[in-house]
């Protein structure tokens, strides 16, 4: 009798957690590590992948919920191949815009395999490039016709590196209004 109760207590414990994978939410601070960068929570937010130094003194990383909503996304955790297409590193802490200014990333991003397959890398540094007054499809176009060309217009518009701000972190839906999205939402 206690055999069969504890087998149908693991079968009823394996199939909550099959439920749970399959209808559950995404919740940022449960993510591993190693999937954290480029996820979006079922709240739409973004997660992140954040360091602390532990008592000790090493290095941890925890996934974390930010305050940036994504509009059109939910639920979603990126693919190895857009994550690979676009040259982005999920164990990078934080995200610039400074990456937009190194011909190698914007070549991959802009190429039809990251650009028009990955939305939601795409709609991340849109939103990036929009803060820095630059509008990412145009960019991509110069970049195709010229890549060197491309580059000293994004370091002449003003977009490279300056001070710092206290301007609260943007959301997607903050640019809207200025730029329209990449065609492919």
């Amino acid at each position: 009798m206690a055999s069969s109760t504890k087998f149908s207590f693991i079968l009823f414990f394996a199939f909550s957690l099959f439920l749970q994978g399959t209808l559950g939410e995404v919740i940022c601070e449960d993510l591993p590590t190693n999937v954290c960068s480029f996820s979006i929570a079922s709240s739409g937010k973004r997660c992140l992948l954040e360091n602390y130094a532990t008592k000790d003194g090493k290095v941890e990383y925890q996934c974390r919920t930010s305050e940036v909503v994504v509009e059109r996304m939910a639920e979603y955790i990126e693919t190895d191949q857009c994550v690979s297409a676009c040259g982005v590193d999920r164990s990078s802490v934080g995200i610039s815009s400074d990456s937009l200014l190194e011909p190698q990333f914007t070549a991959k991003l802009c190429c039809p395999n990251c650009y028009q397959n990955c939305p939601n890398i795409v709609d991340l540094y849109f939103n990036l490039a929009a803060g820095e007054g630059v509008f990412l499809p145009d960019l991509c176009e110069r970049h195709r016709s010229s890549p060197h060309r491309a580059m000293l217009e994004l370091l002449s518009s003003g977009a490279a590196p300056g001070p710092v701000t206290s301007a609260s972190p943007a959301s997607s839906s903050d640019f809207s209004a200025e730029a329209p999205a990449p065609s492919f939402f």
